[in-house]
């Protein structure tokens, strides 16, 4: 077996405790034991333990969520639908909310805290991508950031909701996108102001001069800019 094979194969065995042990020493060894694969093998393909378990979790609901947005034409919605629809095909993409809940739990640990960071960058980051943005400049950080909040409200708020068919969290969702759009339509009133846009000319040279990471590598929050 291949190393992401056997990843896999732990990770299938350790959904049936993570709900009850944590994404912990234990559900590891649990995992181990279930799905049949030796100690140092299993040491060596997952080195924090169940630590990478949760990584790959994640990482297996963005590529069903990826998977949903290949498949769906998204011609007819604009661009606010979009994103929600995007961010709904990621909630959906979870089979059991225990698992995300023990997750955030883990990733709350000051320990694990940037690992949960760069998990929801680059989901959304995901999003974006998927979505076609070709913002190359500092829009190409709002747009992450802006949706990492909204993104992370949501599942807060959706891990809480046992509304039918989640309606609550849907609708949660609608209002924080319709504050992101409030917000987009104040910066567009202020660069069309032409006392704040002489005010700002300043600050927004400097920003102007960040650029999107180059090649498709990011570390953290990537970016760069160039000197005058």
């Amino acid at each position: 077996m291949s190393n992401h094979e056997i990843k896999a194969k732990l990770l299938e065995a350790a959904k049936n405790h993570v709900p009850f042990d944590g994404w912990g020493e234990a559900t590891f060894r649990a995992a181990i034991d279930e799905a049949g694969i030796e100690l140092g093998v299993a040491r060596a393909v997952c080195p924090r333990g169940a630590v990478d378990l949760a990584l790959a979790y994640h990482e297996a609901g963005d590529q069903a969520m990826l998977a949903v947005i290949g498949a769906a034409d998204l011609t007819e919605m604009k661009f606010r639908d979009r994103i929600t629809f995007a961010v709904r095909a990621r909630l959906d993409a979870v089979e059991d909310k225990e698992l995300v809940r023990r997750g955030m739990a883990l990733f709350s640990l000051p320990v694990y805290a940037a690992d949960g960071a760069h998990l929801i960058w680059k989901t959304c980051d995901r999003i974006w991508v998927a979505l076609g943005d070709s913002s190359n400049d500092i829009n190409w950080y709002t747009k992450r950031m802006t949706l990492s909040g909204v993104y992370s409200a949501t599942v807060l708020y959706w891990l809480g909701d046992d509304s039918p068919g989640h309606q609550a969290t849907n609708e949660f969702l609608d209002r924080r996108i319709e504050d992101v759009m409030q917000i987009e339509k104040f910066k567009a009133q202020m660069r069309e102001n032409k006392l704040l846009s002489g005010l700002m000319a300043g600050p927004l040279a400097f920003v102007g001069r960040i650029k999107a990471p180059q090649g498709g590598q990011q570390a953290g929050m990537p970016g760069r800019w160039t000197r005058p």
